[in-house]
C-alpha cells in the first residue's frame, strides 16, 4: 500500500436484512410459530473503492440513506463487509464515545469514562477535565446527569471528549452541525488542528459550506454507490445539481 495512504477501501459491499412485521390476521395468528419471518435485503454499500491519505480531510456527501454512516462504521470495523476489503494503517476512530458514556451519570463523570475509553490514564484525563468542559461550553450543566441534556448538548460533549486526544485517523459523522456559531467555529479549529498534526479526517455532513471549507477532496455516495471523488467545488456542484439545489 502507498505509504501516504492511511485507509484503503476496495470494492466494499455491506448488506442488511430488514425483517417485516405485518399486522397479523386470523390466519397469521394461527400460523405463528411455524412461519418464517419475511425479510428484504438492503444493499447499503455497493462496490465502494477509495483511498484516504495522510494529512487529508476527505468530505463525504450524499442524501439521507446514501450510505455515509454505513461506510464510516465499516471503516472502523463496526460493520462486517459482505465482500471487498478495508485496510488501514491503524484502526480509525469514529467521533463519539457514546457507547462508553452513561446517561444516568453527570457530564463530568462521563468525561472521565470517555477519556479512559480513549486510552488516557486516570491522571491524564483528570488533568484535562476543565479544558474539555470549557471547550464543550457546558460549565453550568456539567454536574447534571447527561440524560437531562438536549441532543445538541450531548453532541457537543461527545465532540469535546472524542477530540481531546488527536487520533491518527478520525471519522466524523455530522458532528459539526451542532451548537451555536461559537461552538461550530471552535469545532472547525479543532479539526484543523487534527489535520495539521499529520492526521487523516473523513467528514460526513450535509453542510456544503463545511465541505468546501475543510476538505481537500470530496466523495459523493448515492444509494450505496460511489458517484464521484475529486475537487470539492466540482463534486459539490454536481451533487447540488442532481438534487436541484443551488
Amino acid at each position: 500500500m502507498d505509504p501516504s495512504v492511511t485507509v484503503r477501501v476496495r470494492d466494499a459491499h455491506v448488506y442488511y436484512r430488514v425483517y417485516e412485521d405485518p399486522v397479523p390476521g386470523l390466519k397469521q395468528i394461527f400460523a405463528q410459530g411455524r412461519a418464517r419471518r419475511r425479510y428484504r435485503t438492503i444493499r447499503a454499500l455497493r462496490g465502494v473503492s477509495l483511498d484516504l491519505h495522510e494529512s487529508e480531510t476527505l468530505g463525504l456527501i450524499g442524501a439521507n440513506g446514501a450510505g455515509k454512516t454505513t461506510l464510516l462504521s465499516a471503516m472502523t470495523g463496526l460493520l462486517p463487509l459482505e465482500s471487498g476489503s478495508i485496510l488501514g494503517r491503524c484502526r480509525p476512530s469514529l467521533l463519539g464515545v457514546s457507547s462508553a458514556l452513561r446517561p444516568a451519570l453527570s457530564g463530568r463523570r462521563n468525561i472521565l469514562i470517555g477519556g479512559l475509553a480513549l486510552g488516557f490514564t486516570r491522571a491524564e484525563i483528570e488533568g484535562r477535565v476543565d479544558e474539555i468542559v470549557d471547550f464543550s461550553g457546558l460549565r453550568d450543566a456539567i454536574d447534571r446527569p447527561m440524560r437531562t441534556y438536549s441532543s445538541g448538548m450531548r453532541a457537543r460533549l461527545h465532540f469535546a471528549i472524542a477530540t481531546a486526544r488527536i487520533p491518527e485517523i478520525l471519522l466524523i459523522d455530522e458532528a459539526l452541525a451542532v451548537g451555536d456559531e461559537d461552538f461550530r467555529h471552535r469545532s472547525a479549529q479543532r479539526i484543523d488542528e487534527i489535520t495539521s498534526a499529520a492526521g487523516s479526517v473523513v467528514l460526513g455532513t450535509h453542510v456544503m459550506a463545511e465541505i468546501e471549507h475543510h476538505c481537500d477532496r470530496v466523495a459523493w455516495l448515492d444509494d450505496g454507490v460511489l458517484k464521484a471523488v475529486g475537487d470539492p467545488g466540482e463534486v459539490v456542484a454536481a451533487y447540488l445539481a442532481s438534487t436541484g439545489s443551488r
